[in-house]
């Protein structure tokens, strides 16, 4: 059950334009093409119930696979399988085992009401009326719908229409949710309440949930592994702290002081692997397997005078970057 992707490939053949007329010309009889490998040979499981992060930069081939495993694109090569059922066989059965949201695109009707377009999900995917109702119920009461549910998804904000598309895409109760850019270009609050949708739904009903996306706090609050892609292969698929653990080891002392007492601290450390930087507050940067945040401060508070004292670890963003600039300089992961 859940999510089974095997040895899947992509590639686009894209016209080489020629340069000036007498090329348009040739081009427009004798087209050359240019083969782009989108997804290459990509094979991974998600188990029922998990929340899996799907990130890569742009062009890593992320929207192309979620395409495939959707059955909106046909593999080159490879099988999907969603709950034991190949994609693209039965396109009638998989589209009642799953949701999707794509951030830049709507699937509610632009003129009519919000509750009209889920009434027409229900004819569609047949829901029971009950079922309907308790799905309905729950969801405008996480996601705050009542105050625009009669009116048109045109006059929508992006927030509005983002909960609104998301509640449309889990009505029928698919086993599966794929969300594509799901909080792109929405303020702080609305995002927050999507995340708690998400947590909420995922726990009643053990919804499988892959999700991609730019943001990282996304990936961080959400989910349970993370998948990660580059340049159509696959580089990375396991337990979100474990990435941290093996690319997260540095750690960061941020002290309130005084300029001369920053400058004293920065002799102080000048023997040890610590990165110091001073700007209106002194940032101490170590590795966690030399030092631990007890030992960097140990002298330090008793003889100096701080105003505030934070310790933090890296970010999951700074850690996805680290790992880029790594491949980007023949190193792997």
């Amino acid at each position: 059950m859940g999510i089974n992707v095997e040895h899947i490939s992509k590639s686009y053949h894209v016209v080489r334009r020629e340069k000036g007329l007498l090329g348009s010309v040739k081009q427009f009889f004798h087209p050359h093409y240019t083969i782009i490998n989108a997804v290459n040979d990509i094979s991974f499981n998600i188990e029922t119930g998990k929340i899996v992060g799907f990130i890569g930069e742009n062009g890593a081939g992320k929207s192309t696979t979620i395409k495939m495993m959707v059955g909106i694109l046909t593999p080159d090569r490879g099988t999907i399988r969603i709950n034991d059922e190949m994609v693209g066989v039965n396109k009638k059965k998989i589209a009642y085992q799953i949701g999707v949201v794509f951030g830049q695109r709507t699937q509610l009707w632009w003129d009519i009401p919000i509750i009209e377009s889920f009434r027409l999900f229900k004819d569609m995917y047949r829901i029971p009326d009950q079922e309907y109702k308790e799905n309905l119920d729950i969801f405008q009461e996480i996601l705050g719908l009542n105050e625009f549910m009669n009116q048109p998804t045109r006059h929508l904000s992006l927030g509005q229409r983002m909960r609104a598309d998301l509640c449309a895409a889990l009505l029928h109760n698919p086993s599966v949710l794929f969300l594509d850019e799901p909080t792109i270009g929405i303020d702080v609050a609305t995002k927050e309440k999507m995340r708690n949708f998400i947590r909420e739904i995922n726990r009643r009903k053990l919804t499988t949930v892959l999700l991609t996306t730019h943001d990282m706090k996304d990936i961080e609050e959400l989910s349970d592994e993370l998948i990660v892609i580059d340049r159509g292969g696959l580089i990375y698929q396991g337990n979100l702290q474990n990435l941290k653990t093996r690319y997260g080891g540095m750690s960061t002392i941020t002290l309130k002081c005084c300029p001369e007492t920053a400058g004293e601290i920065q002799k102080s450390v000048s023997s040890k692997e610590i990165n110091c930087r001073y700007d209106d507050a002194l940032y101490l940067v170590f590795d966690k397997k030399k030092y631990s945040a007890q030992e960097v401060l140990r002298d330090m508070v008793n003889q100096f005078t701080f105003s505030d004292i934070q310790v933090e670890d890296s970010c999951l963003e700074d850690i996805v970057k680290k790992i880029y600039y790594e491949i980007d300089n023949g190193g792997c992961i």
